[in-house]
């Protein structure tokens, strides 16, 4: 039997049995060594509203443990790997394009389809990507997050001199100014609201940390606004007075309602406001490869974002732990 997590109730979650499956063509079974708790899972343990009857769990590193047919001669059982966690069509002109993310067939595992807060998972061999040997189960389990921010940086135009500013300092907010560093930025400032988020963003080499009311004292003026937050935050009202005339809005965060701006101030700067969607392979390669990329340049720094690990058993713990920030919590991961 395998065991897998199940929202119970709102802000309850548990574990429930199910039969061990194997995988058919094309999949791959992965045995899971560790799953993050993403923003969006937490999005669901705290609302007072139906839950999903779905096992949760999108930020995955395990072993592949079983191979279906046709399920492609790069992998093996036994190999690290980490899982983008798409289903996708394979055959519509998006997918054709490597923009799989906008497959109006999409699938997200974790959230549509059974995720990695489990035993095993299974999964399309497609989505697997070799876990480096430089980097071990836990930056593995960052290669999602990391490839989030990877994708919204680069769709924002980050480059070598960019000058970015990141909104917000949890996972995402830290791995985004990681990620706009890896691609050349040579200024960038972070929001932070606790003080284990603004000392980890001066780790990661924040150029300048704010507090979220500070943005007034900008050193410098950004192209880019990546915005991590959500909620119910005002951070795109933020994001669009920051940045600079001409210049590039990110939003990254799952907000709670639609979030208020002025247009006014968006048309007079001549500001663009973008919607960053997950992460895909453009020409220049995947986001999720450039991710890798980002975990082993800077893994002794990023190892740090993991500030809590648990049994699957303790997974109500985990999810309370990941929901208080007062705990001290940037990543907190399920150890099955």
């Amino acid at each position: 039997m395998d065991e897998q997590v199940r929202f119970l109730s709102p802000h309850r979650v548990g574990i429930v049995e199910v039969s061990e499956a194997a995988p058919l063509a094309g999949q791959v079974r992965v045995r899971v060594q560790r799953c993050g708790i993403c923003g969006s899972d937490l999005h669901v343990f705290r609302r007072d509203a139906e839950v999903p009857r779905i096992c949760p769990g999108h930020e995955i590193s395990g072993i592949i443990d079983a191979l279906g047919s046709e399920a492609g001669t790069r992998l093996r059982e036994g190999d690290a790997v980490v899982i983008e966690p798409l289903q996708r069509c394979g055959r519509c002109n998006r997918c054709q394009a490597g923009d799989y993310h906008l497959c109006s067939r999409l699938e997200l595992f974790g959230v549509s389809q059974p995720g990695g807060m489990a035993t095993h998972v299974i999964v399309p061999g497609y989505s697997l990507f070799t876990l480096p040997s430089a980097l071990d189960f836990d930056l593995g389990a960052l290669a999602e997050p990391a490839a989030v921010t990877v994708h919204a940086a680069r769709l924002g135009g980050a480059r070598a001199g960019s000058r970015v500013l990141v909104l917000g300092a949890g996972t995402i907010g830290l791995l985004a100014l990681a990620a706009a560093r890896h691609l050349g930025a040579s200024f960038v400032a972070v929001t932070a609201r606790h003080p284990h988020q603004r000392e980890m963003a001066r780790a990661l080499g924040a150029d300048q940390v704010l507090a979220p009311d500070e943005l007034r004292t900008l050193a410098e003026k950004p192209d880019l606004v990546l915005e991590t937050v959500g909620g119910s935050a005002t951070t795109v009202a933020d994001a669009v007075k920051a940045v600079q005339r001409g210049g590039t809005v990110v939003i990254i965060g799952l907000f709670d309602a639609t979030p208020a701006f002025d247009p006014f101030v968006m048309l007079l700067k001549e500001v663009r406001l973008i919607g960053s969607m997950v992460y895909n392979t453009p020409r220049d390669g995947a986001d999720f490869a450039v991710a890798l990329d980002v975990l082993a340049q800077r893994a002794d720094v990023l190892r740090g974002l993991v500030t809590h690990r648990f049994p699957l058993a303790d997974v109500q713990h985990a999810f309370e732990t990941a929901a208080d920030k007062k705990s001290g919590a940037v990543k907190v991961l399920l150890e099955p």
